[in-house]
């Protein structure tokens, strides 16, 4: 049961929808997946995160922060977390989007 839980926590993370940063200037490189948090999966919890970060000019991600989440405090986390992660191509810039989870 719980490696079936923990695959369908995997084949989750791949149903990911996203949508592309706001910023025409912004240029992705590296775009990390989130980890669809394994007590989510379990509960069958489903929603999404929108967050706005800023890119330093050398493509790094300088700072995230989270503007919207339904349900609050479930998947904030994970997403801040790996759009920490993004690169994008020189220059800097804001962004903003939005990643739903969903099973």
């Amino acid at each position: 049961m719980r490696r079936s839980l923990l695959t369908a926590a995997g084949l989750a993370v791949l149903a990911l929808s996203f949508a592309a940063p706001a910023s025409a200037d912004l240029k992705p490189i590296k775009r990390v997946e989130p980890q669809y948090p394994a007590e989510a999966a379990r509960a069958g919890t489903q929603g999404f995160v929108e967050v706005e970060f800023t890119v330093d000019p050398a493509g790094k991600v300088a700072s995230v922060s989270v503007v919207n989440a339904k349900p609050a405090r479930v998947f904030e986390q994970s997403a801040v977390r790996a759009v920490k992660q993004w690169e994008f191509a020189p220059g800097g810039g804001k962004g903003k989007v939005r990643l739903d989870f969903s099973l």
